[in-house]
């Protein structure tokens, strides 16, 4: 039974809601539980705001501020979420005031956002929370434009962002802790370097190049939603870090905004603003934007599109007309992310993925050196943390590889080639999630054939490593198969089997990693 079933407090409401995602199945009961919880907690911080008499303008603003608190805190620990979640407002209410007095200035409004948008990227150095409170105050600047916040605006705002905090911080920690009790969530390193190296900064550079273009063409379409064009720009730069990744997400923007646009044509635009059935399909749209972000992009601008619609409607603006304008100004977004990754400070797809690719094998190797650590008797913690690590370096790799597997690719060498450097690195976590389960049974025993076996994927990853010492051929005696024994195996013999099918894996991917991505597979 899922352990948030056991907790005490909370309503009966949230308490049936929590058995009822538990019924799903542990493949969708996570994601199913964090969208359900969001839901709640956007749902509460508006009646709250709306309880407090705030108006119409400010309650929107104080749903969005909740929307942002529970989607981009992300630490690993709930404590640090926490931390995280009460810096929210000073990093975006000063922006968000900065917004409402440049207002009726376009030239400095223009210069203030930008430099936003360069200061909200460039933070993302700083892992998990520098990228929460970078999209923070960057939505705070891009809210006061939707929603036309003025100077004598700016009380109500900051209230309904303070009460919105305070739902959704209750509904996080205290109504539905899913984390709390949880083993710490792994992070992944970001990949390093200096000055215009280091990927932040020089994302930060092309975001401003891309948002800068998207703010010029945007107002030449529409002197009222030209912020859309820098929003599209803005958020296709989220969770990439080559040329190909940028475009694929771009590409995923508009598709998911065009289906997004014409379910709106057939539900926001005849809703028109009336109260309930508005506030129904907005929950629903919240719960699907929950739910895909972390398997579709298209799927989540699709919910997102349609909510806009629907919160459109209900400020009282909302026509067809304003739609097409939307697909509008979001191609020009796509279209300044397409220019940008391409001519300033360009990496391609290649050097990216070769980065995750390298720090995947070396993470089979610390696997591996560990796990055989713990078999030999050694008082080490063991291969589980660097297992949970490695699951998340081939999600890394996955992303990156994802504009050369894309269907629509034509460079089929390159796809050829990429998918089979998924299925080898799939076939070592196989391996490495065998071995961690051999290394966890307390009946293992020191096996001097474990020494030899290790020493030689060791090996195998130095050849990979240094690839003018690479060698295709296997190493004397990797792969061999252990001989069937008529009694069970012992601990050994399973590990012996995981190593050489892991050694024999890291000596196939020399082939693909040692040549050139454009030769034939």
């Amino acid at each position: 039974m899922d352990e948030s079933l056991r907790k005490p407090g909370g309503s009966a409401p949230v308490h049936l809601l929590r058995r009822t995602v538990a019924a799903l199945g542990p493949e969708h009961s996570h994601r199913a539980r964090v969208s359900a919880r969001a839901v709640i907690g956007i749902g509460l911080a508006v009646a709250v705001c709306a309880g407090a008499g705030l108006p119409l303008q400010a309650t929107v603003a104080g749903g969005l501020v909740a929307l942002l608190a529970l989607f981009t805190v992300a630490d690993p620990t709930a404590r640090a979420q926490g931390r995280t979640t009460a810096l929210l407002p000073v990093a975006g209410f000063p922006v968000l005031a900065l917004a409402a007095f440049l207002h009726g200035q376009p030239p400095a409004r223009d210069a203030a956002f930008l430099a936003v948008v360069f200061a909200g990227v460039y933070a993302r150095r700083w892992g998990p929370r520098g990228n929460a409170l970078g999209i923070f105050a960057f939505m705070q600047f891009f809210a006061a434009q939707f929603l036309g916040t003025e100077p004598d605006r700016l009380p109500e705002t900051f209230a309904a962002g303070l009460l919105a905090l305070a739902a959704a911080a209750l509904t996080r920690f205290v109504l539905w802790p899913i984390e709390r009790g949880a083993a710490p969530r792994p992070a992944v390193a970001p990949v390093g370097g200096r000055g215009l190296a280091r990927p932040t900064t020089r994302q930060a550079f092309q975001a401003l190049a891309a948002c800068g273009f998207a703010l010029a063409a945007g107002q030449a379409l529409s002197l009222d939603r030209w912020y859309w064009a820098v929003g599209a720009a803005w958020w296709i730069f989220v969770n990439t870090a080559s040329r190909g990744e940028t475009l694929v997400r771009g590409f995923r923007r508009v598709l998911g905004t065009v289906t997004g646009l014409a379910a709106g044509l057939l539900v926001a635009v005849p809703v028109d603003g009336a109260v309930a059935p508005t506030l129904a399909v907005v929950a629903c749209c919240v719960f699907g934007i929950f739910y895909t972000a972390p398997l579709s992009y298209s799927w989540m601008m699709f919910f997102v599109t349609l909510m806009v619609g629907m919160l459109y409607g209900l400020l009282g603006v909302l026509h067809p007309g304003l739609l097409g304008l939307r697909l509008e100004e979001t191609a020009v977004g796509a279209l300044g992310a397409a220019l940008a990754v391409a001519l300033v400070l360009p990496v391609t797809t290649h050097a990216a993925t070769e980065v995750w690719i390298r720090r995947a094998v070396h993470c089979v190797h610390e696997c591996a050196r560990e796990a055989a650590d713990r078999l030999a008797g050694g008082s080490g913690d063991g291969p589980e943390p660097r297992v949970a690590e490695l699951e998340l370096l081939l999600g890394r790799v996955r992303l990156s590889v994802a504009p050369l597997v894309h269907p629509l690719s034509p460079l089929r060498a390159r796809r050829a080639r990429a998918r089979q450097v998924l299925a080898l690195l799939d076939d070592c976590a196989r391996q490495i999630r065998g071995l961690a389960e051999v290394a966890a049974d307390p009946a293992a025993s020191h096996d001097a054939r474990l020494t030899a076996a290790c020493e030689r994927v060791e090996a195998a990853v130095h050849r990979l490593a240094v690839p003018a010492r690479a060698r295709i051929a296997p190493a004397r005696g990797a792969g061999v198969p252990v001989t069937a024994a008529a009694e069970p195996p012992s601990s050994g013999d399973r590990a012996l089997v995981h190593l050489h099918a892991l050694e024999d894996a890291l000596h196939q991917l020399a082939a693909p990693l040692h040549t050139h991505p454009r030769a034939a597979a």
